[in-house]
Formats: C-alpha cells, sequence, structure tokens
C-alpha cells in the first residue's frame, strides 16, 4: 500500500555507532575515576550526558494472539505523565521503516514534546494489520487488537504513560487499524489520525480471505447511522464517548478508494453524534480542502483533510503537524481528566458484529480527483422523469473554478436501468466522473448506470458523481428508467 522511506537505520539514531562506542568507552573511565575517588553510584550517573533515543524492541509485553512485535520510542526527555501514541505502518511495512519514514516528524516532534510512541509491527506475510476477520472486530475478540492493547498497557505500567493521553495514527493497513481500534476501544483511545483509510468494519471479510475488494473499490455505502451501528457492534452496551478522528485521503486514490474518505466522515460524525454539515472549510495548504465538525477549532470532534490529485502516498512532509495539533500532542501541561478504570487484559466478553456483507463486484471507473464530499443534505431536488426514478443533485465541495457534485437516484419502483440527465449551467462541464459512463462534457450531459448499480429495488437508490469545472450553480437532473 503506503510506500515510503526504507533506509537502514544507524545504531544510534542521533549519533551513529562510532561515537556510541567512544561514548561507551568514555562512561566506562569515568565510572572507574569517580569510583576510585569515592563518589557514589547516583552521582556518577547525573554526571553523564543523557544518551541520545533510538528505537528499541519490547518482549514479553503481555496477550499477544497473533504474535505482533512490540517497538518502543522514548526520547531522551519524557513528561512525568507522558501521552502514549500507537503508530502503525502500512502493508509490507515494518516498524523501523515507519519510524525513519512516514512516522518520522511524529518522532522528532516526541523530542520536543516528550510523549512515547509504541510502534506495533505485524508479523504475517505481506505484514498487513488484520483489520477484516470478526476477532479484529470487537472488543477483546483476539488478533492484533488485543496485541496492541497489550502494548498500550505495559507503556502505562512501564512508562508512567497517562492513560487519559492514548492516541493512534497509521497509513494504509495501520489508517485502516485505526479506526478498527477506535471503535473497539472507545474508552482506551482519546483520539486518532488516519491517513488513507477505511470505516470500522468496511474491510470485513469471511472466510480466509484477506481483502475486501468492495471496500477497497468504493463500492460499499451506508448511511451514518448504519456506519456508527456496525462499530458500537464491537463493544455492545457502551455508552461513553467515541475518539475524535481526524481523516485524510488522496483524491486519486485507487488502492484504497476516496469514496471511503466520505463514508469515514458519515461513520465517525454519527458515533460523536454531531452534524455531516462542516462546521468550517478551508484550504490549509495548496490542493488541500479541511473540513471541520462539530466545531471550528483545531481540535474537533471530526475533521477530515482532502488532497486533490494525489494517491495512495500518504503521509507527507508537513501533515505531522496538523495531527500532532489536533491530537493535542504539542500540550505538556494538559487539564487533568477522569476517566472509569479498565481492565489491563481484554478478555472475549461479547458478541462479533454483524457487518452486512457487500454482494456487488468492484467498479471499474476511477475514482474521484477533488477534494473530500462533506456529505450536505441534497440542495436542489430534481424534477421526477419518467415514472419509476427520480435524481436529486447536490454539490459536494466547491471550491475557485471546480467542484464536486453527487447525484442520488431513487426508484419509486423496481428498475433494471436509469438515465439521469444532467443540465449544467454555462461555464460548468464534466472533467471526471465515477458509478456512471458520461456521454458530453457540458451543456446536457447523460449518465448511466454502470454494471453493478443499475438494478434498484422499490424504494431503493443508487448514486455517481463526478469532478467539474466552473460553477455548479443552476444545474439540474432528471431521471428516466433505461
Amino acid at each position: 500500500m503506503t510506500r515510503v522511506d526504507r533506509r537502514r537505520l544507524p545504531s544510534n539514531r542521533r549519533t551513529g555507532p562510532v561515537r556510541t562506542r567512544l561514548t561507551a568507552v568514555w562512561r566506562a573511565l569515568l565510572l572507574l575515576t569517580l569510583a576510585v575517588a569515592g563518589v557514589g553510584t547516583v552521582a556518577v550517573q547525573a554526571a553523564l550526558p543523557a544518551q541520545a533515543a533510538s528505537l528499541q524492541q519490547v518482549t514479553n509485553f503481555g496477550t499477544n494472539p497473533s504474535n505482533l512485535r512490540m517497538y518502543v520510542y522514548v526520547p531522551s526527555t519524557v513528561v512525568a505523565h507522558p501521552p502514549i501514541l500507537v503508530a502503525v505502518h502500512y502493508c509490507s511495512g515494518s516498524a523501523s521503516a515507519f519510524y525513519s519514514g512516514g512516522a518520522h516528524e511524529w518522532v522528532t516532534a516526541a523530542d520536543k514534546y516528550g510523549y512515547v510512541i509504541v510502534f506495533p509491527e505485524a508479523t504475517r506475510s505481506g505484514s498487513c494489520f488484520d483489520v477484516y476477520t470478526a476477532q479484529a472486530l470487537k472488543r477483546g475478540g483476539g488478533s492484533d487488537p488485543v496485541g496492541i492493547m497489550s502494548m498500550v498497557t505495559y507503556a502505562e505500567q512501564h512508562y508512567n504513560g497517562d492513560p487519559n493521553r492514548v492516541y493512534v495514527m497509521g497509513a494504509s493497513s495501520g489508517a485502516m487499524m485505526t479506526n478498527v481500534l477506535a471503535g473497539d476501544y472507545p474508552d482506551v483511545f482519546k483520539g486518532g489520525v488516519a491517513f488513507s483509510g477505511v470505516p470500522f468494519g468496511c474491510f470485513a471479510t469471511t472466510g480466509s480471505n484477506t481483502w475486501n475488494s468492495q471496500c477497497s473499490g468504493g463500492q460499499i455505502t451506508h448511511t451514518a447511522a448504519e456506519w456508527a451501528t456496525i462499530a458500537r457492534n464491537a463493544y455492545p452496551g457502551y455508552t461513553g464517548p467515541y475518539p475524535r478522528m481526524q481523516l485524510w485521503h488522496g483524491s486519486t486514490d485507487t488502492t484504497l478508494s476516496y469514496h471511503n474518505f466520505g463514508e469515514e466522515i458519515k461513520q465517525w460524525t454519527a458515533l460523536s453524534g454531531v452534524s455531516q454539515t462542516p462546521a468550517s472549510t478551508d484550504s490549509p495548504a495548496s490542493s488541500w480542502t479541511r473540513t471541520r465538525y462539530g466545531s471550528t477549532g483545531t481540535q474537533p470532534a471530526v475533521e477530515g483533510i482532502s488532497i486533490a490529485g494525489t494517491g495512495h502516498t500518504l503521509p507527507q512532509n508537513g501533515m505531522a503537524a496538523y495531527g500532532i495539533r489536533f491530537l493535542g500532542l504539542d500540550n505538556t501541561t494538559p487539564t487533568p481528566t477522569t476517566t472509569t478504570p479498565r481492565p489491563t487484559s481484554p478478555s472475549p466478553t461479547t458478541p462479533s458484529p454483524t457487518t452486512p456483507s457487500p454482494t456487488t463486484p468492484s467498479p471499474t471507473t476511477p475514482s474521484p480527483t477533488t477534494p473530500s464530499p462533506t456529505t450536505p443534505s441534497p440542495t436542489t431536488p430534481s424534477p421526477t422523469g419518467s415514472a419509476g426514478c427520480t435524481a436529486v443533485y447536490s454539490t459536494a465541495s466547491e471550491w475557485s473554478g471546480g467542484f464536486v457534485a453527487n447525484v442520488t437516484v431513487s426508484a419509486s419502483q423496481a428498475i433494471t436501468g436509469w438515465k439521469v440527465t444532467l443540465n449544467l449551467p454555462g461555464g460548468a462541464s464534466v472533467s471526471n466522473g465515477w458509478n456512471a459512463t458520461f456521454t458530453g462534457t457540458s451543456g446536457t450531459v447523460t449518465a448511466t448506470n454502470v454494471s453493478y448499480n443499475g438494478t434498484i429495488a422499490a424504494g431503493g437508490s443508487a448514486s455517481f458523481g463526478y469532478q467539474g469545472t466552473g460553477s455548479p450553480a443552476g444545474t439540474t437532473a432528471t431521471c428516466s428508467p433505461a
């Protein structure tokens, strides 16, 4: 999935192997000299310079049903009660590759702000994390999430970690695991940052399958309430708050479709009980569109950042600062909070989630190439065409010179195909579309169903979308059965 710099790590991250050997020799000589002089051990240790921190492996950290490896980065200067960040790598990756590559800026920030980073490492073939089995999608159910929880407990106990400030971030497979951990253990993780992921439960599979092509291809769509129910099934009976989530996605991602970005936003806004209509929209960097849900500050319930023209290559330089600020890791003097004590070793206590299995084939159309849909309420109801279906057009997002539009086709009676006629205003044109076949680019444009979304039961619906140039104001859409 995500590819990052995999250069071999030096034996000492800051000083290198030569200086490390010299430091060891100097330390031994100083110990001998001071010992002869009668100086106590405590005084000797205080006199020695601090060793530069490096990534260290931890063994025997607790229950670990899927044989994960645990690595930890503890900076040279740690705050008294440090936050704990779990940093989860991508498929084909490793803890050391993520440490020196995609997570490097988070490591540098740990040196500044004094938090501890836990790096889980997958050991199965392909080095992907389990985000698909019934065991993984259930609190205490087994597999990778249980092993990662053992790592969190170890860090709390051995580094005096703050249980009120436990966070998770990851890229690709790690982003999917970020969603899974936040759903399985909402009482443990206070926030998450997911770079190119999918909603909790989207990747669920059956049998021995480890890849869900319907989810990766953007063919799984649910309402916000349905997505919330899928996540809540992981921890039935839980009534507390869910983690704040920052979600990132490239608009041309063909590995984990950009469609999943909007579905993640639906899920986490519903779990947090906030509106799917953004409280604010801005562009903090060129080609970025940021939407905040629930509030307009730097730590809203949900924050989405879409990057136009970018594929499955996140994270990129400069992104970490936004995630660090969102999680509050740059705050070294947090306000004390109180949480309910939780067990140190979770055990299976709940039924498996009832995630619906997808039944449609993977898409053959490309993912959208624009900033993220913000799933607003439809803004321009379209007239009914021939009896059988209606089309409702809405502008998902808009910026200077361009926009993203969504169209929902609803069937009043069962149909086996549909055609939507779009009447675009002067100066507007279609540059890219998905989940439909388009004829024409400006003026009158028709969109017809593709193989997997033409059949709609009475009362059901399908949707498609497109990227446009110009202004969408005044667009109308009319549906007729094909």
